[in-house]
């Protein structure tokens, strides 16, 4: 019998020590689920296997080098060809001063403008990654067959000697030329939008951790435009002034199937969102159910219950759900039932409060955006008038080196690669600690000090050129370098602006409206290059044409500086429209707050608070 017990005391030891086992490994399992979970994205991002993204394998700075690295060498070939088409066009397809000017303000325009379209296909059919990888081949096309032009002698025309009697280009060899470039300014349009966001799509914004990355990437990844403009207005232009076009458009070509191929080495490692339609058809759907509803007698008040679906994802595919908010109140009359029985999956008829607030959120941004246009107008010189003031000014570097004309923008450049660093490393420290905010400014207070030094940036293009005129008549007699204060200016102002448009567009846009946010501001720099170019046309006409004017073929007969005065007074009056327009806006994230609200980070242990500081 006391074998029995014992025996029976034994099982029963081991059946408990059983069920302890297994209760700890469901435990252990249960928290290495609970942990996985954890590790992955809450922004609806993929793996390249379709899955929900995890933070360990994809993503953040695993993925972003391969994204900085194919901006770095797409825009080493862009800025190849912008600074040596002015030239090109005047040397080669003889075309005047003032026309080659305006070809390459129109196409650099063009390009940008495009941006539109690129946001357009990845939003509502491609996607972001796919979009760039498209576009790229086109862009790469272009590239080929611009270096197929400036290679082959009879794509153009005879060489002069002395600018006289120069046979123009042929309409067939004109054609073939602006094809290739078409072909770019298309590509362009189709990366550019796409790029930044699909790397702040690296940076889950659920993760305070990550968020705080998303804005290093933004400086870095305009370093990394830097550095490709850097090189591609130094080394491959001197390319170009020594070996010839072939060689100088032929190299870019290079790089850009070079950054094709960079980009598509971290396919494995990247964050993908999947496209969500048409904004622009959103947007026109909220417009017409607005009207439509408003003439049916609608109103909104406080009271007033506006139509959500009751999923826990909005009805924009793979977008997250947005509140109410208080502005432009006429639009909320599209998310009014004003039928029980109607159909309400019509969004001709009727909207979602989310889409509805995704409409605001675009229109929200229009003035600021529409503020900032003016720099884009002044930074547009830096590729025609301030490189064609160079080409009649000394240009040695000691005795045995003449710099290109087109590389004096590296002062630019070279600016940007400096004051980004210190920015990032040692300026938002010191201002995170007065101000409390995690970049130290805001992104509106950003591009308000990049708006405010492009005025100072004019004023010395006006000042240099005038004393150029007086005092240094004969050409080649004025060192190259009196022009450093107008590029080291332009350049930083470039470098507040710029990023602080990154963050901006970026922040405030909705799930839906990534790649369009992106385009909105890009294609300022087209539509700043096409004003350029009407201006430079007005003052044509009402001057006395390229031989009496203020703009002729022959800069030394021109009155440049009263051009770049015209622009310090469009600068001056557009900073303080800016100002009014930064101090009124309202951000996405809270009614009567600025975009500024978005957080305050402690200095030593980075975590996120909500704030109400501008």
């Amino acid at each position: 019998m006391d074998g029995i017990t014992t025996s029976r005391s034994f099982r029963q030891r081991d059946q408990l020590r059983k069920d302890e086992t297994d209760g700890n490994q469901e435990t252990i399992f249960a928290a290495n689920e609970k942990e996985d979970e954890k590790q992955l994205v809450n922004n609806g991002s993929l793996d390249v296997r379709g899955r929900i993204a995890d933070k360990r394998r994809t993503g953040g700075w695993k993925a972003s080098p391969f994204i900085i690295v194919n901006e770095a060498a797409e825009r080493l070939a862009f800025y190849a060809i912008a600074v040596s088409m002015v030239s090109y066009l005047v040397l080669e397809m003889h075309q005047s001063l003032p026309v080659a000017a305006t070809h390459v303000t129109d196409w650099i325009g063009a390009a940008f403008v495009l941006t539109l379209l690129g946001a357009f296909v990845a939003d509502a059919y491609l996607g972001r990654f796919l979009t760039i990888m498209v576009f790229s081949c086109i862009y790469a096309v272009g590239m080929v067959l611009l270096t197929i032009s400036a290679s082959l002698d009879s794509l153009r025309p005879p060489p002069c000697v002395g600018r006289v009697n120069c046979v123009p280009a042929s309409k067939n060899q004109t054609a073939f030329l602006y094809c290739s470039l078409a072909l770019i300014a298309l590509g362009t349009g189709g990366i550019k939008p796409c790029v930044s966001s699909f790397g702040a799509d690296q940076f889950d914004e659920t993760d305070e951790k990550e968020v705080y990355k998303k804005y290093s990437f933004f400086n870095w990844f305009f370093f990394a435009i830097n550095i490709g403009a850097l090189l591609g207005i130094t080394v491959l232009v001197y390319v170009q002034v020594q070996k010839g076009y072939g060689w100088g458009f032929g190299i870019p070509t290079v790089a850009m199937f070079s950054s094709i191929a960079i980009l598509a080495a971290g396919i494995p490692l990247y964050r993908y969102q999947k496209p969500m339609g048409s904004a622009f058809t959103r947007f026109i759907q909220v417009g017409v159910a607005s009207v439509k509803n408003h003439l049916k007698g609608a109103e909104v008040h406080r009271e007033t219950v506006l139509f959500e679906v009751e999923t826990k994802e909005s009805d924009i595919s793979g977008a997250r759900k947005l509140s109410k908010t208080e502005q432009y109140r006429f639009l909320d009359k599209a998310a009014v039932i004003t039928n029980r029985e109607a159909d309400t999956t019509d969004r001709w008829n009727i909207c979602t409060v989310t889409q509805v607030e995704e409409c605001k959120s675009f229109i929200r941004v229009l003035p600021v955006w529409a503020s900032t246009i003016a720099l884009a107008i002044s930074f547009a010189q830096l590729s025609t008038f301030f490189i064609s003031q160079a080409s009649i000014m000394d240009r040695n570097l000691g005795s045995n080196f003449l710099i290109p004309a087109g590389s004096i923008p590296v002062f630019a450049s070279i600016n940007a690669l400096i004051l980004v660093p210190i920015y990032e490393g040692w300026m938002v420290p010191i201002l995170r600690r007065q101000t409390g905010h995690r970049r130290g400014i805001t992104s509106l207070q950003r591009m308000g000090v990049g708006l405010f030094v492009s005025i100072f940036a004019t004023i010395s293009a006006a000042v240099v050129e005038k004393r150029r005129k007086d005092h240094y008549p004969v050409p080649f007699s004025m060192s190259v370098f009196w022009l450093l204060p107008q590029f080291f200016l332009m350049g930083s102002a470039e470098v507040f602006t710029y990023v602080g448009q990154l963050e901006f567009f970026y922040d405030e846009a909705t799930d839906g409206t990534r790649s369009l946010s992106s385009a909105m501001f890009l294609s300022e720099i087209g539509i700043g290059a096409w004003l350029s170019t009407t201006i430079v046309s007005i003052i044509q006409k009402a001057t006395g044409g390229e031989e009496k004017g203020w703009l002729r073929n022959k800069l030394n007969e021109s009155r440049l500086d009263y051009f770049y005065w015209l622009l310090t007074a469009i600068n001056v009056a557009n900073f303080f429209v800016y100002l009014w327009v930064a101090w009124v806006y309202k951000g996405r994230d809270a009614v009567g707050s600025t975009v500024s609200d978005e957080a305050v980070v402690d200095d030593n242990n980075l975590t996120i608070e909500d704030s109400n500081k501008v």
